[in-house]
C-alpha cells in the first residue's frame, strides 16, 4: 500500500510518548535536503515515560522496522515508509509515524 516515505525530519515516537530518531539516513536520496531512512535504519529512543522493572520492562532504548517498501530502494536498500510497522527493543511496543514528510510517496 502507497504511503509517504520517512526521512530524518519524520516526527515518531514510541507508545509511550518517547521521540525516536533514526541513526542512520540514506544521503544519496534526500526530500527538500533530508536524507530518507532506510530498512537497516536503527532508531534511538529518548524520553520514553515507561518504568524499568519491576514496575515494567522499559523504558524504550531502540527501535527497527520490520516493513518496508517493496518497489522504491536507495542504493538497493528498501525505504522505510509512513504505514511500516516497528517494533521496540526491550518493550516490544510498536513506533508510531505522528508527522512524515508529504510530498514524496512510495511503494
Amino acid at each position: 500500500m502507497p504511503g509517504y516515505l520517512l526521512d530524518k525530519s519524520a516526527i515518531i515516537t514510541c507508545a509511550h510518548g518517547g521521540t525516536a530518531s533514526p541513526l542512520i539516513v540514506s544521503s544519496r536520496v534526500k526530500i527538500s535536503g533530508m536524507g530518507i531512512c532506510v530498512a537497516t535504519s536503527m532508531y534511538e529512543i529518548k524520553g520514553c515515560a515507561f518504568p524499568p522493572p519491576p514496575a515494567g520492562n522499559g523504558p524504550c532504548l531502540t527501535a527497527m522496522f520490520t516493513t518496508s517498501a517493496l518497489r522504491v530502494k536507495s542504493n538497493s536498500v528498501p525505504v522505510l515508509l509512513q504505514d511500516g510497522v516497528a517494533s521496540c527493543i526491550p518493550t516490544g511496543t510498536p513506533l508510531m509515524v505522528v508527522k512524515p514528510q508529504a510530498r514524496v510517496k512510495g511503494m
